[in-house]
């Protein structure tokens, strides 16, 4: 009796586990059958806001589902990925995270969600370098100039960010603790603020993506002294990267890239990253990051997995040296 019962439960077993094989398929091709919402951190109308939109219209056609944008800007970025942390990992949540995803995870103290273990990862879409930029009317023409005044003048050259923590802050103490100067930190209240600053003289350069100065470069009231990352940028061919100047340990590249609530099952995964590699080979898409100052580039999740946890322990590593205190 105990043998037959313990062949009955077997049987049932294997039973369950092939039903489960068997309906995988059908249900994966199910998908979606309703609204997908990206959600992402920042203002409407900042860069990943127009990189998340251009993304879903691709998807929108790929998916066969809208897939509606869903901007959630605040707290560095935080507030957007706590939503996509606790929502159903169904595939009907997704995030559009970036680089501040992980710097996110190494400044705040508590978050309400694991950096890496709360998410999976889909898969990147676009790399951008930051850009190093200086008044047009600034004494500097090129980053070493700037760095050459830091080392001379400890503490007199000051630089401006979106906010204390912020990747522009860390992107201007990285370039300091790499160049071995002392330079001042002038935290605004947005980076739109920080470059009104620049413009009036009262700090001498900013980090930031290279789309978000481009304009005031090509109206010549800005000047960028380097990108910093190791390839020069095709949409300002003749600056020179930081690598070219000396610097080759400041790659302030960034990111964009999908990511779901944990535990986002394979199926899903695996449509969501199909169709993402799709979209990616779009030559619109491809000419509208560029524009960005952006390299199109998709990965695997595992890859982009990988990408959060080495950059996490990057900015870990930063703020530690930097003494900068947790929020």
């Amino acid at each position: 009796m105990a043998v037959r019962n313990v062949r009955r439960r077997a049987l049932i077993g294997a039973t369950l586990l092939f039903a489960a094989m068997a309906v995988q398929p059908a249900w994966a091709q199910s998908y979606p059958s309703r609204p997908v919402k990206l959600f992402h951190g920042f203002a409407a109308g900042a860069n990943v806001d127009t990189i998340a939109r251009v993304m879903a219209t691709e998807l929108t056609k790929a998916l066969g589902q809208p897939v509606v944008v869903e901007p959630q800007p605040g707290a560095g970025g935080t507030i957007a990925a706590a939503t996509v942390a606790r929502a159903k990992p169904d595939g009907y949540t997704l995030l559009m995270g970036t680089g501040s995803h992980s710097v996110a995870g190494a400044l705040y103290d508590k978050l309400p969600y694991d950096t890496e273990k709360g998410f999976s990862s889909v898969s990147t879409v676009t790399f951008f370098a930051f850009a190093v930029t200086a008044s047009a009317a600034s004494r500097y023409q090129h980053v070493n100039d700037l760095v050459a005044y830091a080392r001379a003048n400890p503490g007199r050259v000051s630089y401006g960010s979106s906010g204390a923590g912020s990747t522009n802050h860390l992107a201007g103490e990285v370039l300091a603790k790499v160049s071995g100067t002392q330079m001042l930190h002038v935290p605004y209240k947005g980076f739109a603020p920080a470059l009104t600053a620049l413009l009036a003289g009262e700090i001498d350069f900013v980090v930031g993506s290279a789309s978000s100065v481009l304009g005031n470069v090509k109206a010549g009231k800005m000047r960028v002294l380097a990108m910093a990352a190791p390839k020069r940028w095709s949409g300002m061919p003749d600056v020179p990267t930081s690598f070219e100047q000396g610097l080759k340990d400041y790659d302030m590249s960034s990111w964009a890239g999908i990511m779901a609530p944990a535990d986002l099952p394979r199926a899903i995964s695996d449509r969501l990253h199909a169709d993402t590699q799709k979209v990616l080979q779009v030559p619109a898409i491809r000419a509208t990051f560029e524009e960005l100052g952006g390299e199109p580039r998709g990965s695997t999740p595992a890859e982009m997995s990988a990408l959060i946890a080495s950059e996490l322990k990057r900015w870990v590593q930063v703020v530690n040296d930097a003494k900068i205190p947790k929020l």
